[in-house]
């Protein structure tokens, strides 16, 4: 296989250059706050397996760019709402470049720095989803 032009470990490092990154401890102290929505873009499957910040969104990471677009026929609109955007993954990889993208359209975001990974580590509440029987 020939070399990439690109590593994904570039394309993270370049995005965390240049977007607002949230520390575990600064947004557990923001879980509550009315005006924070946390976007948690994991796969589903994560979810149900490590469970997920109580409050937070769930926005699949293949459709972010087309809900967070008002022109696009997928809009949710909780991303029309005057707030601060926090988005996670597990790691803070995909976090990194979903933010760097979403900036790089005009939409105003940050991203939790570690990922879900640190969360309940450092008191993070964390909630899972129903067994279904």
């Amino acid at each position: 296989m020939a070399a990439l032009k690109t590593t994904s470990a570039q394309m993270v490092a370049e995005a965390r250059a240049r977007i607002e990154e949230i520390e575990t401890s600064d947004l557990i102290a923001m879980v509550d706050d009315p005006d924070v929505v946390i976007v948690d873009i994991r796969d589903v499957r994560e979810r149900q397996r490590s469970g997920y910040i109580p409050g937070s969104f769930h926005a699949p990471r293949g459709m972010i760019e087309f809900w967070v677009d008002p022109d696009s026929p997928y809009f949710k609109d909780i991303f029309g709402q005057d707030k601060k955007f926090v988005f996670h993954c597990a790691s803070g990889w995909r976090s990194a470049i979903t933010t760097a993208t979403l900036q790089d359209m005009g939409f105003d975001a940050a991203h939790l720095k570690e990922g879900f990974s640190t969360w309940e580590k450092q008191g993070g509440p964390v909630e899972y989803p129903e067994a279904k029987d």
